[in-house]
């Protein structure tokens, strides 16, 4: 498990604005890694990306996969509405 969550974003991504805001106004505690901030950074991501089964919907479509709340249970929460608890599709490791 994870010590703490950990938003993976970037600062070109229309989508992270809002993601960013309903976290802060949960009150979410998180680690923000911007993922076009360095190569340290986005490699980082890729190597989360590319071993985890819950992307390959958002590779299959040619999304990069951004932004995605990593939670410390291993869960991944990708959508504004599953943050707002509009619905109930988080991304459950196997």
């Amino acid at each position: 498990m994870l010590a703490k969550h950990v938003l993976y974003y970037s600062d070109k991504c229309p989508d992270t604005a809002a993601f960013v805001e309903e976290l802060d106004k949960q009150g979410y505690e998180y680690e923000k890694v911007n993922i076009t901030e360095s190569m340290g950074n986005l490699k980082q991501f890729l190597k989360l990306r590319d071993t985890r089964p819950q992307f390959e919907d958002r590779k299959m479509w040619n999304m990069v996969g951004v932004p995605v709340l990593h939670l410390s249970n291993n869960n991944f929460i990708f959508e504004l509405n599953d943050l707002k608890g509009f619905s109930c599709t988080l991304t459950e490791t196997n």
